[in-house]
C-alpha cells in the first residue's frame, strides 16, 4: 500500500518555525525600539517648541522692548511721522517747520574722456571727510580710456565712499557727471578736487566754473519748538529729530502754521503686544500637552510621543507656576489670567484700566529676557528654559544622549536577533529538507513493493 506523505515546503516551514522561535524576543525589542524612536522624535519636537518660544519671548521682551506702547502723531499727518517708546511722556507739543534738510547735488559737464595712462587721483570731499579715486584703476574695460561713465562707476564702487553717489545724466546729447551727497545738511556738501588729476584736459574741465553747476544746495533743517521766531529754534543736518525723550520725529514738508504732536498711550498696540505674549506661551503649552497626552486606545487615540514622561509634566507645570504669581504685582492685576489647565487669556478692558493707573507696572512684572541681568517673569522663564535647551548642559542634550545610546544598543540587539533567526532557520531548513528526502524515499520504496506484490498475484 502506498504511503501518502504530507506535502510541505521546507523553506516556508523553516521560516515559520524560526519566526515563532524569536517572536517573543522580537516583540519586546520592537516595542522598545518604537518607544525609543518616539522619544527621540518627541525630544526633537520639544527642542523645537522651546526654542521657538524663547525666540518669541526674546522678540517681545528683549532689550528696548516693552509691552506698554505709546503713539505719537501730528495733527497734520502730511507734515511727517512720529513714533514713541514707553519712556515718552504723554502730552502735546507744537512745532513749526521752517526748512527741511536737503542733500547737495552738483553736475559737471563737458568732461572729456581721459587717457588712463595719465593717471592721477580724483578726490571727493565734504567738510569733514574725503576719499580718492585712482584714475588709471577707473579704466574698467582696459581700453586705456577713462570715460565719464567709468568715473561715476569708480566713485560708486569705492570701498571708503560714505559721502556721495554718482550718476551720468545726458542732456542734449551731452553727458554730465552728477554727484549727490549721501547725507543731508550743509556739512555734508560734496565737491570734486581735481588737483591731483594727471590729464590736463580733464583737470581743466573739472575746475572750469562754467562746467560746474549746483543743482541742489545742501541745507540744514530748521524747526521751531513752538511758534516761529518766538519758540525754541532747532537746526540740524537731518530731518529726523529726537528732541523729546522717547519720541522720534521725521519731517517731510515745511509748514505755514505750527502743527501739534500728541503723545499718548496706545491701548490697541499694548493689547496686541500682550496678546502676542499670551499666544506664544499658549502655543508652547499646547505643544507640551500634545507630547504628554496619555491617549485612549479604546477610542483609537494615540498617546503623545513623550506620554508618561514625568519630567515633561514637571516642565509644563513649572512654566504655569512662574506665570501664576500672586500678590499686588501679578499678571492677573492686568487682566492676564490662567484657567485651571494653565491656558492664558487677556481681558483687554481690565488691562487698559490697570495701565491707565500704573503704566509702567506691566513691563516691570514681565521684565526682560535679554542682557546680563534678565528681570521679571521673562527672565525667570528664559532662565528655566535654558536648563532644558542649553547646548552643553541642558536636559534635552542629556536625554538625547541617553536615547541615542539606547538606540545603538537596540540596533545591536536587532543584529543579534537576526543572527538567531538565521541560525534557527538554517537548522529547521536542514531538518525538514532531510525529512522531506526521507519521506520521498519511503514513498518510493512503498510504490516499489506495491508493484512487486501486484506482479506476484498475476
Amino acid at each position: 500500500m502506498a504511503i501518502n506523505s504530507p506535502t510541505y515546503d521546507p523553506a516556508s516551514t523553516a521560516a515559520a518555525l524560526a519566526d515563532k522561535y524569536i517572536s517573543g524576543a522580537r516583540q519586546v525589542l520592537d516595542a522598545r525600539t518604537d518607544r525609543a524612536d518616539a522619544t527621540s522624535k518627541g525630544l526633537r519636537d520639544l527642542s523645537s517648541a522651546l526654542s521657538a518660544y524663547q525666540s518669541a519671548l526674546s522678540s517681545l521682551t528683549g532689550l528696548n522692548k516693552t509691552m506698554f506702547a505709546q503713539s505719537a502723531a501730528f495733527s497734520d499727518t502730511s507734515v511727517g511721522t512720529a513714533t514713541a517708546t514707553a519712556a515718552a511722556a504723554a502730552g502735546s507739543y507744537s512745532f513749526f517747520v521752517e526748512k527741511l534738510a536737503t542733500a547737495n547735488q552738483v553736475s559737471y559737464s563737458n568732461l572729456p574722456s581721459s587717457p588712463a595712462a595719465a593717471g592721477g587721483k580724483l578726490v571727493v570731499r565734504s567738510s569733514s571727510a574725503s576719499f580718492e579715486i585712482d584714475i588709471t584703476g577707473a579704466d574698467a574695460d582696459h581700453d586705456n580710456t577713462v570715460t565719464v561713465r567709468e568715473l561715476a562707476a569708480a566713485i560708486n564702487g569705492a570701498s571708503s565712499n560714505s559721502l556721495a553717489s554718482a550718476s551720468v545724466v545726458t542732456v542734449g546729447g551731452v553727458q554730465q557727471l552728477m554727484l549727490t551727497s549721501k547725507n543731508t545738511g550743509v556739512a555734508n556738501a560734496v565737491t570734486l578736487d581735481a588737483s591731483l588729476v594727471g590729464d590736463a584736459a580733464l583737470k581743466t574741465a573739472l575746475t572750469t566754473p562754467a562746467n560746474v553747476k549746483t543743482v541742489s544746495a545742501a541745507q540744514d533743517a530748521v524747526v521751531w519748538l513752538g511758534a516761529q521766531t518766538t519758540g525754541t529754534r532747532i537746526e540740524q543736518a537731518t530731518n529726523t529729530f529726537n528732541v523729546i525723550d522717547g519720541v522720534k520725529m521725521t519731517f517731510t514738508k515745511t509748514t505755514t502754521t505750527p502743527v501739534t504732536l500728541t503723545v499718548a498711550a496706545d491701548s490697541g498696540a499694548t493689547t496686541a503686544n500682550v496678546q502676542s505674549f499670551v499666544d506664544a506661551y499658549n502655543k508652547l503649552k499646547t505643544a507640551l500637552d500634545t507630547m504628554i497626552a496619555p491617549g485612549d486606545a479604546a477610542k483609537g487615540v494615540a498617546a503623545g510621543s513623550l506620554s508618561g514622561d514625568s519630567g515633561i509634566v514637571a516642565l509644563r507645570d513649572r512654566l504655569i507656576s512662574i506665570l501664576r504669581p500672586v500678590g499686588a504685582d501679578s499678571l492677573a492685576n492686568y487682566g492676564i489670567t490662567a484657567n485651571r489647565q494653565g491656558t492664558l487669556s487677556v481681558d483687554a478692558t481690565r488691562l487698559t484700566k490697570a495701565l491707565a493707573t500704573k503704566p509702567a507696572g506691566l513691563d516691570a512684572i514681565i521684565g526682560t529676557s535679554a542682557g546680563s541681568t534678565p528681570t521679571g517673569l521673562a527672565g525667570k522663564l528664559d532662565a528655566y528654559l535654558k536648563t532644558w535647551t542649553n547646548a552643553s548642559t541642558g536636559q534635552i542634550k542629556s536625554r538625547r544622549e541617553a536615547v541615542d545610546k539606547t538606540q545603538v544598543e537596540l540596533t545591536s540587539r536587532q543584529s543579534l536577533l537576526d543572527k538567531q533567526y538565521d541560525t534557527a532557520y538554517q537548522r529547521y531548513l536542514l531538518q525538514f529538507t532531510q525529512l522531506q528526502a526521507m519521506q520521498s524515499q519511503m514513498s518510493s520504496n512503498s510504490s516499489m513493493f506495491d508493484a512487486l506484490f501486484a506482479s506476484d498475484k498475476d
